[in-house]
């Protein structure tokens, strides 16, 4: 049984003559711990399918379910619980608050979870060892470097342990070392049973995952199997000994 499964899922924006169709009829499975990116040129409707995932928009057709729930038929309290409970995001900004350090940052899921706040700290502290970032929990999103403040995301993400994580360009504002660390740190997740589902114009940072969708005009055109993981740190052994 698939962890993830859309069927004939799409979102219509307006109506008549004027409707815009961004996600039409996409079919999707993603197993418990596999990885799958989605590439695509701006407008194919690579974002619209992540909030559709992340129940951050309703669909106008199809359905969706996530571990045998039907994400469509819970109301507007149970979305909210859905997504604190087994959704992680990590957007492209980062979304920090500049005012809370990174521990803090990563703590404010936990804030409408009931209990003690050591325990709250704890979990904190295990997402920020986790992205290798416990040294400078103390520290202001501003002190730190754009990968840092990206990893502090990817921290916040999982603190709440969650099963499903979607990535939105997660490297997007990151040099290619830094960009990799974020990479490196999204396929672990996934090597650990975390579903991750990424969204990227880098056909590098694809090769991370399982499977790569290639959208067009709201559809998934082709779907290509991973066979090789190549990427910025490959030796030239490595490198051959996958071409081979």
């Amino acid at each position: 049984m698939h962890f993830l499964t859309a069927c004939n899922l799409g979102k219509r924006y307006g109506e008549g003559p004027a409707a815009v169709e961004a996600v039409r009829g996409v079919d999707l499975r993603v197993g418990r711990g596999e990885f799958v990116a989605v590439m695509g040129p701006s407008g194919s409707g690579k974002s619209t399918l992540l909030a559709l995932l992340g129940a951050l928009s309703t669909p106008s057709s199809g359905s969706y379910a996530v571990d045998g729930a039907d994400i469509g038929a819970l109301d507007p309290e149970q979305r909210a619980d859905f997504r604190r409970d087994t959704l992680g995001f990590v957007f492209q900004s980062f979304h920090l608050l500049p005012a809370l350090t990174l521990m803090e940052n990563v703590m404010l899921p936990l804030a409408v979870v009931p209990g003690k706040r050591a325990d709250k700290l704890a979990l904190a502290r295990a997402a920020l060892d986790r992205v290798g970032l416990v040294d400078k929990s103390g520290r202001l999103p501003g002190e730190v470097s754009g990968g840092e403040a990206e990893r502090a995301a990817v921290a916040r993400a999982i603190v709440n342990r969650p099963p499903l994580l979607l990535a939105d360009e997660p490297t997007g504002n990151l040099d290619s070392r830094t960009g990799r660390q974020v990479m490196e740190l999204l396929e672990g997740l996934s090597r650990d049973g975390v579903s991750v589902v990424m969204v990227t114009h880098s056909g590098e940072c694809a090769r991370y995952a399982h499977r790569i969708l290639h959208m067009c005009d709201g559809l998934i055109a082709r779907e290509e199997q991973v066979q090789a993981r190549i990427d910025f740190l490959s030796t030239p052994e490595t490198v051959a000994a996958a071409a081979c």
